[in-house]
């Protein structure tokens, strides 16, 4: 039987991945764990265990114990927070990847999933429909550190034979949670405010479009790739994906569609750096041609999405 254990479950992604795998696995084939207890009742119906991902031996007897098959390996400080302490970030994210690959490689588990993102991306990038192949020249610790692990797991599979996939995410838009100090989080913000009737300042400039996913749509395409054939994967760094993409005055002008006294200013700060060295959109041909990736959410659909889910 498989058995998944999700370590970084109390995340924005973690919440809503767990979910998903009790839906398509039943609860008790699930197992979630993170440094911090989740309050999310519905995650808690799986056994959750506090976890350290950096101390190696706790993850070994967790997956151990567990009896797991595979792991989703969420753990990250984000490219926002992880600007204000480069080092914590960078030895967070590469520790607890070796960790997780290790024990993959020992025989201890048999897939690996683990999350890159468009932030591996830099200013020398194409900015629109950036290709798979292309210059990745980040300009924070969180997207040095996901081409590092990118390169890392693609390492463990040609040398040890790892079954490891990840997707470079956008930006994730879901409602079960709030964020957590990424440069993409202002689009979740904007959508408490609307709803509580507050004005909404937002960090980034009006016209700076970035690539953003529907949570749904990340989940079920993590799924979809977790449960493809292993020779039909034939990247081991990690897939471009694509959802939809817009900027924070489009979607200033999507909310009020539905919230007509919804207002918008714009203060850029050191965020909007960050966000100018993004694409604006994502070439994902090859998860479509490879694996038969397909999103469901545009902007107008996941604009929608979230006022009715936030609003009942």
């Amino acid at each position: 039987m498989e058995k998944n254990l999700v370590i970084g479950a109390s995340g924005q992604l973690g919440i809503e991945l767990i979910l998903g795998l009790q839906k398509r696995f039943g609860i008790d084939s699930v197992v979630a764990s993170d440094i911090k207890k989740c309050d999310d009742e519905l995650v808690n119906r799986s056994e959750f265990i506090l976890l350290d991902a950096t101390d190696t031996n706790s993850v070994r007897k967790v997956i151990f114990e567990c009896g797991c098959t595979t792991v989703y390996h969420l753990v990250a400080m984000l490219s926002a927070k992880g600007e204000e302490n480069p080092k914590a970030a960078w030895d967070l994210n590469m520790k607890s990847l070796i960790n997780v690959l290790d024990c993959a490689k020992d025989g201890i588990i048999e897939k690996v999933f683990w999350p890159s993102s468009i932030a591996v991306f830099g200013p020398n990038a194409p900015k629109n429909r950036t290709p798979q192949e292309t210059f990745c020249e980040p300009t924070t610790i969180y997207g040095v550190s996901k081409v590092a692990g990118e390169m890392w797991c693609n390492y463990y599979h040609d040398k040890y034979g790892v079954d490891v996939r990840s997707l470079r995410y956008p930006g994730l838009i879901g409602h079960r949670s709030m964020p957590g100090g990424g440069t993409t989080d202002y689009a979740v913000e904007a959508f408490y405010k609307a709803i509580n009737g507050e004005k909404f300042e937002c960090y980034l400039d009006i016209h700076e479009a970035l690539p953003m996913m529907h949570m749904e749509d990340a989940v079920r395409s993590t799924l979809e790739l977790m449960a493809a054939p292993a020779e039909i994967i034939k990247l081991r760094t990690s897939y471009n994906l694509s959802g939809c993409s817009f900027s924070p005055g489009e979607l200033n002008d999507e909310i009020a569609k539905f919230y007509p006294d919804f207002v918008t200013k714009y203060s850029p700060d050191q965020r909007q750096k960050i966000a100018a060295s993004w694409p604006n959109s994502i070439d994902d041909s090859r998860a479509r041609e490879e694996w038969n990736w397909k999103p469901e959410y545009g902007t107008k659909e996941l604009v929608e999405s979230m006022l009715n889910a936030l609003s009942n």
